[in-house]
């Protein structure tokens, strides 16, 4: 998927309030920046899908955490 897609997917994502969505697109993006070896760009989109996952009880927020830790950008949670 295009970076153009991927972000306008996550403004809608937005604007519908749809945390799923939201979680599923920034990890998306997240994935891409970090195959780019862009990691600072991978941590900021991984962060921004952990907080969605922590808000709405999302099982993802345990795999999100660990992927921040592997990278030193947060602290290992227990869940």
């Amino acid at each position: 998927m295009d970076k153009q897609e991927l972000d306008r997917l996550l403004l809608d994502a937005h604007d519908r309030n749809d945390r799923a969505d939201l979680i599923r697109f920034y990890t998306m993006a997240a994935d891409e920046r970090e195959a780019a070896q862009d990691i600072d760009a991978a941590c900021f989109y991984l962060t921004h899908a952990f907080v969605f996952a922590l808000e709405s009880g999302a099982l993802e927020a345990d795999t999100l955490n660990q992927r921040l830790v592997a990278h030193g950008r947060a602290h290992k949670l227990e869940f």
